[in-house]
């Protein structure tokens, strides 16, 4: 990437000095030269449900200088509409079209690639596109089992590429507002955090096994993940809910307010304890093909006794605290609490029923002039800070470097190991494994199905 755009930045300047002379350039106009020449080039991998949204949202960034280039998915029937979208947005440059990643990855053209593709294959896309040279966006969580997620950070390191994860919380001024505060003793010390994945869903019943349709390369689409046969009841969408392809709404939605928990917490280490229980409820079945829970909770302690509290509730539920939040966290401090709903949040002082910092309120206005209290931060959203990364080439100016999206990513990964085993385990972070529990071991990785192997030396 690094030299395509330094060979476009040098012959640039070199046959416009011809042009105008070595005189003709202000400053001014050798930074519009550079601008003009510092388009970020993308393929789109994985353009159903979350990689059509944000196909759509880095095509729009067209004017911006950011092109996608290539759309790719293994389900063929996908790509009119998708065609269409992007087309639109960039002002009718249109992509081309693959099914198979590793042709985008072979593009020299292409500096960076997105990746929605389902849990299974986010490690082993990652690792391709680090060995081919791109930048990566890559959606939460940031892998499937705890071991893949430690070897996308090796291969990032490796071949020095910019990964981005999608936990977009980490990009909303509004909640780096909030952590600011909480960091900077706004209700004392935080001593505990609790996450809240409340999503109703119903049953999506039961299918028997077929041939898959015609338009879907099926082999790809299993890729890494054990060989089953097609089952429409397991694929699209509901591939969520199998634990072959996916993690459950603990790892689904969970992850985003596992990371803001984290966060909250300001703890850039593992958990030393985790245990989780629950189930399906209210769902029979032998009437749905799901394997992970739909109600579950999950608590960790940190080594100096620090809790992070998660619930799913996957039937019917109010919401939590004053704010009524359903997908949202609220943090226990020794002075009071905060409680936070997308990017709303209220803080309040031991007692008080009315708070005294939040989003919302001018910067010095929090009651009592707490001076904790700061100026939610200017942000150009989390694609916005991923193309940045992309430009500078350092991944210091990401919000969310891949090693921070997979110290979130494992509070879920792990907590669905306690679950599975029935037990509480004891986790060694430093080595993240288990500690004499060769059990839970064995599913902090898979195996892989030839040949999309995740390799051990990226």
């Amino acid at each position: 990437m690094e030299d395509r755009r330094n060979f476009i930045k040098k012959t640039t300047l070199g046959a416009t000095g011809v042009a105008l002379g070595a005189t003709a350039f202000s400053a001014k106009s050798y930074g519009n030269i550079l601008g003009a020449n510092d388009r970020v080039v993308l393929g789109s991998i994985g353009i159903r449900g979350r990689g059509k949204g944000l196909m759509d949202a880095f095509s729009k960034m067209y004017s911006n200088g950011v092109e996608i280039k290539t759309l790719c998915d293994v389900d063929s029937s996908l790509f009119g509409e998708r065609l269409k979208i992007a087309a639109n947005n960039q002002k009718g440059r249109k992509p081309g079209t693959e099914t198979d990643m590793r042709k985008v990855f072979d593009d020299k053209d292409i500096d960076a690639v997105i990746i929605a593709t389902p849990n299974h294959w986010h490690a082993l896309s990652t690792i391709w596109a680090c060995q081919a040279g791109k930048d990566v966006y890559v959606e939460k969580p940031s892998s499937h089992n705890v071991w893949e997620g430690r070897k996308m950070i090796e291969a990032a390191r490796k071949y020095n590429r910019i990964v981005q994860v999608g936990f977009q919380n980490r990009s909303i001024s509004n909640v780096m507002q909030a952590m600011d505060f909480l960091h900077n003793g706004g209700i004392g010390e935080v001593y505990m955090a609790k996450g809240t994945c409340y999503k109703p869903r119903d049953s999506f019943g039961i299918s028997p096994d077929t041939a898959p349709p015609a338009h879907l390369d099926y082999d790809k689409w299993l890729g890494p993940a054990a060989y089953r046969a097609y089952n429409e009841k397991r694929g699209h969408y509901n591939w969520h809910w199998h634990w072959n392809t996916g993690n459950g709404d603990t790892g689904n939605q969970g992850p985003h307010q596992f990371d803001v928990a984290r966060w909250g917490l300001n703890k850039n280490e593992h958990p030393i304890k985790v245990q989780s229980m629950g189930g399906i409820f209210g769902i029979d079945p032998r009437e749905c093909s799901q394997e992970t829970p739909n109600t579950q909770t999950s608590a960790f302690e940190y080594a100096d006794g620090k809790i992070l509290e998660f619930e799913t509730r996957g039937r019917y539920t109010p919401g939590e605290n004053s704010l009524q939040s359903k997908i949202g966290n609220t943090f226990f401090g020794t002075e009071g609490y905060l409680e936070l709903n997308g990017s709303t949040w209220k803080a309040f002082k031991k007692r008080d029923k009315e708070p005294f910092a939040g989003s919302g309120m001018a910067e010095g206005a929090a009651v009592g002039g707490d001076t904790s209290f700061r100026k939610a931060p200017d942000s150009k959203g989390h694609f916005g800070n991923f193309i940045d990364g992309v430009r500078s080439g350092s991944r210091f100016d990401l919000n969310c470097d891949v090693e921070e999206g997979h110290m979130s990513t494992v509070l879920p990964l792990i907590a669905n190991i306690a679950y599975r085993l029935g037990e509480t385990l004891k986790f060694n972070g430093e080595f993240e494994q288990f500690i004499d529990n060769e059990a839970a071991d064995l599913m902090l990785t898979r195996k892989y199905r030839y040949p999309y192997v995740v390799p051990e030396n990226v």
